[in-house]
């Protein structure tokens, strides 16, 4: 009862000691919902570069905690993990490892991605950085010793996870892009989707790397951001989009693994990208393809219950539910009803690629295309049509799939090439282009 309650504990309260950082997928409360205001001050918003700089190819996001940006990148067959200073951008140490441009059973799209795609997870507690590249390569690095290698394994080799199968109706859609779902610390556990024969989720000891459990669906891995924390009557669990279903599991002990809930959803192209929402005991997962829609789940212990679904989709920029709102950039800018399910208004040249978050003065931040940066209006200030505020073209040639984060009065922005580029939104920082 005590190990129960000190894990819902935590679960329940995700949030870093600084919450301007940016130390997870999705940001601070994994939800792409921020503290931090957006900078417009009513005529201008973004305040000039700060720093530049390229690290290799991929489509992880950057980390930010405290002084320090962590970023992964894959050139010359090795994948890099870099440490940065925030302020200037310069180097502060870096770590290799062999790793090939594709996993081992990749097929399908290599014109689209490349490279390390899953974006790495800090620990507060221990000052661990995980990272996971696409050939199954999870490895546990001392951000306090200069990523000096705490332990590693490798996911193909220890769980046999085998090329994804064919699951569409129509044929010659199958997709395998590797490991590309970013690792979950919670509590002492490091939960994994690796889509093996045994669990199609892991967790392991943070600081050992042993194994703890498996779950107890065995679905191969999705294409997703990774798993979710979510909190079922009291109960502490993880939702994952995997290649078939919407799963939730127990993480607590000693049910850790089991199965609360199981949602069909199979797409053409094996192609669930966009992570879960979580809000309360609600779940929204969304793809395009088959089946071009969204769905809104309602989750007990004895399973889950669909709410509604429409004929709305995001192939693939994750949801965000805040205030009784759902939004998402792809093929335009989105603000739909989270009750019902209505779509409220859209706009925006927003093509398939996309990302956004929103401020703590209530604006979507939208990243998009090659490398385009908006500013738009939630439905607080704007309920009923897409209102923009500004709009600039800060990289041009390759595509925007990393996430745009926003920390400590920063943007940082990168394309799938490895050009990063950090930008001002306070009158406070100073440039180093200047």
């Amino acid at each position: 009862m005590i190990r129960y309650l000190a894990l819902l504990i935590t679960l329940l309260s995700i949030v870093p000691a600084e919450s301007a950082d940016w130390p997870h997928w999705r940001g601070p409360n994994r939800n792409d919902v921020t503290s931090e205001p957006s900078g417009w001050d009513g005529k201008s918003w973004l305040k000039g570069e700060l720093w530049s700089v390229s690290v290799g190819e991929g489509s992880s996001s950057p980390l930010v905690v405290g002084n320090r940006v962590y970023l992964t990148g894959w050139s010359n067959n090795r994948d890099t993990i870099i440490c940065l200073d925030a302020e200037s951008g310069k180097e502060k140490w870096r770590q290799t490892y062999n790793s090939p441009r594709y996993g081992r059973f990749s097929i399908g799209d290599k014109g689209l991605y490349s490279g390390a795609c899953s974006t790495p997870e800090y620990d507060s507690e221990t000052g661990m950085l995980f990272t996971l590249g696409v050939d199954g390569d999870l490895h546990a690095w001392d951000t306090r010793d200069k990523g000096r290698r705490v332990w590693s394994l490798n996911l193909y080799e220890q769980y046999k996870a085998q090329r994804r199968p064919e699951v569409a109706v129509r044929k010659k859609t199958r997709r395998d892009y590797g490991y590309m779902s970013s690792p979950l610390v919670i509590g002492n556990q490091l939960i994994v989707e690796v889509g093996g024969k045994t669990g199609n989720l892991v967790a392991f000891n943070k600081r050992t790397g042993h194994e703890l459990w498996k779950s107890e669906n065995r679905d191969e891995a999705g294409h997703t951001g990774g798993p979710v924390p979510i909190v079922i009557q009291g109960v502490p669990c993880v939702a994952v989009l995997t290649l078939r279903n919407l799963v939730v599991t127990r993480i607590d002990s000693p049910n850790s693994g089991q199965t609360v809930a199981v949602y069909p959803w199979t797409t053409d192209f094996g192609n669930n990208i966009a992570t879960p929402a979580v809000s309360g005991d609600s779940v929204i997962i969304t793809s395009a393809y088959n089946h071009f829609s969204m769905c809104r789940l309602k989750v007990t212990l004895n399973g889950a219950t669909k709410v509604w679904e429409n004929k709305l989709a995001s192939g693939v920029c994750s949801p965000l539910i805040h205030s009784g709102h759902v939004y998402w950039a792809w093929r335009g800018v989105h603000c739909v009803d989270f009750k019902t399910g209505k779509e409220l208004w859209s706009g925006g040249k927003v093509g398939s690629q996309g990302s956004c978050i929103l401020t703590g003065d209530n604006r979507l931040i939208v990243y998009a295309n090659k490398g385009d940066l908006s500013l738009v209006e939630t439905a607080k200030r704007s309920p009923q049509k897409y209102t923009q505020l500004a709009t600039e073209s800060i990289l041009s040639k390759t595509d925007a799939w990393p996430h745009v984060i926003l920390a400590n009065g920063r943007l940082i922005c990168r394309d799938r090439s490895g050009n990063v580029r950090c930008i001002a939104v306070s009158r406070n920082m100073k440039s180093q282009t200047n």
